[in-house]
């Protein structure tokens, strides 16, 4: 490693307890904000446990990475201050209603793809629908911040409670396809 590319990852801005926004500002790490997309940075991890269970380069794989990159502008978008809202780029820093409803046909499309259980679902059928379930609650408790941020007007006017809504329904549909054939479990 070359010394002149060295950069530390460590700064020490934020030991006083804050943290800083895209645009400007600085708030408490435990504000709604930083709880928002703290949660949604969760959610792309994992999305990326799910993706290291695939084939490279395969349907589900590219898929996840679009949705991981998808996450990252709902994170910007909840990491700005709502004084600085004007300055968000749309599908860039500011999740906007289309790609929200993107998502829906690819949750038609998958779920063409198996037979829809007709009772609860026990996660875990294989590892990689496991890591899908997983990654579905991790993206509705990021759904549950920002549904808090929206009523504390961190976020006003925002697609990112509808976007996340709808993804977590996607991430559940795609658990459902990896696992094939649905099998009731017998608790007997």
């Amino acid at each position: 490693m070359a010394a002149d590319n060295f950069r530390k990852v460590y700064t020490r801005t934020g030991d006083d307890g804050t943290t800083a926004l895209l645009y400007g500002g600085r708030v408490n790490k435990d504000s709604i904000g930083p709880s928002a997309y703290g949660a949604v940075d969760e959610a792309v991890a994992a999305l990326g446990m799910a993706r290291a269970e695939t084939e490279p380069d395969s349907e589900l794989a590219v898929l996840l990475v679009r949705l991981q990159r998808e996450l990252f502008v709902v994170g910007a978008e909840l990491a700005t201050a709502p004084e600085n809202r004007s300055k968000l780029v749309a599908g860039t820093t500011l999740v906007t209603e289309e790609m929200a409803s993107a998502l829906e046909p690819i949750i038609d499309e998958i779920t063409k793809r198996f037979v829809a259980p007709q009772e609860f679902v026990l996660p875990g059928e294989n590892r990689l629908a496991g890591a899908l379930d997983v990654a579905r609650t991790v993206v509705r408790r990021a759904e549950r911040e920002v549904v808090r941020a929206e009523q504390q007007q961190w976020c006003p006017g925002s697609f990112t409670g509808v976007y996340l809504n709808r993804l977590a329904d996607l991430v559940y549909t795609l658990a459902r396809w990896q696992e094939g054939e649905f099998r009731p479990v017998r608790t007997n």
